[in-house]
């Protein structure tokens, strides 16, 4: 019996890395979508692909003859008031974590049809919950939840099921890359943005640092990852981890006392 393949966008690293690890121990072919050449994981083959880079979608797309699960993992984080950051950031955050999904899912979309495979995508609680100091990557994020909303009624007809799994706070270097990228955005805007923002920054950076230490595994993403690929009727989409389950109770509340206890929880 031949195997089934799956690509898994971003895969370097992260939720990207556990995904193709999982879905290699269970039999899959995995095609694994990197930057750098060498960046691959043990077990998978390396495909060369920048999701922004529309040659080497192409290319991949040209290399891979089956595929029966997409994988839509590849993403950026940018932290920074939304008041001073650069608009070329905030385009390649909406290039890396939208275009970018959309490209690789166009790419692919024939190879999907033929199969009647899956599309998932690595969405985020901030998709429902923007936090302060989050406004570029809560937007994006947001974004991805429309893209696949869309997609899944779209493609129906095909046989081709769409999920989107919301992580909230998972142990990931992605955080790591976000803090280098804000401390050279922050030290570019100067003296203004600390006088405007600065211990409030400073307090949301604490909590996050606090919480991220206690945040859920990759791994416990893929597991999801891969029933979203493997079961009958997959979930159109789903919470991972606690934070992602209170934030989303959160954000049932009215919004003024919805803003009020993330005021008290994340700022002061």
């Amino acid at each position: 019996m031949t195997k089934k393949a799956a690509l898994v966008t971003g895969a370097s690293s992260g939720i990207g890395a556990a995904c193709t690890a999982r879905l290699a121990r269970a039999g899959w072919r995995v095609f694994a979508g990197v930057r750098r050449p060498g960046d691959a994981p043990p077990g998978t083959e390396e495909i060369l692909l920048d999701v922004t880079d529309e040659g080497q979608v192409r290319a991949a797309a040209d290399r891979i003859e089956e595929l029966h699960g997409l994988v839509n993992n590849a993403g950026i984080a940018l932290s920074i008031p939304l008041e001073f950051i650069p608009l070329g950031e905030l385009r390649r955050q909406f290039e890396v974590n939208v275009i970018g999904q959309v490209a690789v899912t166009q790419a692919f979309l024939p190879h999907l049809r033929r199969s009647r495979g899956r599309i998932v995508f690595i969405g985020s609680i901030a998709g429902q919950s923007a936090l302060p100091f989050l406004g570029p990557y809560a937007a994006s994020k947001h974004a991805l939840e429309a893209v696949a909303d869309t997609l899944r009624l779209e493609l129906r007809p095909f046989g081709v099921d769409v999920s989107l799994v919301q992580p909230g706070t998972i142990k990931t270097p992605i955080w790591t890359k976000s803090a280098a990228v804000a401390a050279e955005l922050a030290n570019g805007a100067g003296a203004e943005l600390a006088g405007l923002y600065g211990d409030r920054i400073a307090a949301f950076r604490k909590v996050a640092l606090k919480r991220g230490a206690k945040g859920a595994s990759a791994e416990e993403v893929a597991r999801v990852v891969e029933t979203a690929l493997t079961a009958e009727r997959p979930r159109t989409r789903k919470l991972v981890g606690l934070d992602a389950k209170v934030r989303s109770g959160v954000e049932r509340l009215p919004d003024r006392l919805r803003d009020r206890v993330y005021e008290r929880v994340l700022l002061r």
